[in-house]
């Protein structure tokens, strides 16, 4: 399967394999430069957040997406399954509308790279987008519970057109008040 993400045919089945192995290609095309790019538009977009929590969001990010990429690389598991081509289609577009928004350079490497490890993520493995600690605002965090995503915020954002909730594996953590 030599077809780009962008070019999956919706028509028809995917598996979770044949998906994989158009991330895995799409994977390759990062470079390092790409990161770094991204890591300018993590830190940009933090810039109004306060100190703390500012350089644990950059940290995180950071480290999550060369981890991930990593990861699709070398992922030589096999998956059971197919994936929903209606919501595969659905994801993808509002990842493409994001990144057609972008207003610069590090802005599009950030969502080239977000869209390849969310899907990988949401799709592949069936995982929680966001990783596991993710700090969001009053200091909750997104955590795993026996195998369970709990997010704290899940409720409160899986209806924003351009949240990614809806397609995430992760459930509202009962334990924040809402």
């Amino acid at each position: 399967m030599g077809v780009k993400l962008n070019k999956l045919d919706f028509d028809q089945g995917i598996s979770k394999n044949d998906l994989l192995k158009v991330l895995k290609k799409e994977a390759r095309s990062i470079h390092i430069q790409d990161i770094m790019k991204a890591s300018n538009f993590i830190r940009d977009d933090a810039k109004f957040m306060p100190r703390k929590e500012r350089e644990d969001y950059i940290a995180r990010f950071t480290k999550a997406f060369f981890a991930r990429i990593k990861d699709i690389k070398d992922d030589l598991d096999e998956y059971s399954g197919d994936v929903d081509p209606a919501n595969l289609s659905e994801f993808l577009d509002i990842q493409n509308q994001l990144a057609q928004n972008a207003h610069n350079d590090d802005e599009k490497c950030f969502h080239h790279i977000a869209c390849v490890v969310a899907t990988y993520t949401a799709f592949v493995r069936e995982e929680s987008i966001h990783p596991v600690g993710t700090r969001f605002p009053g200091g909750f965090k997104l955590r795993l519970v026996d195998g369970v995503y709990l997010c704290p915020v899940k409720d409160k954002q899986k209806d924003t057109p351009s949240a990614l909730c809806r397609f995430c594996v992760s459930v509202q953590d009962e334990s924040v008040n809402r």
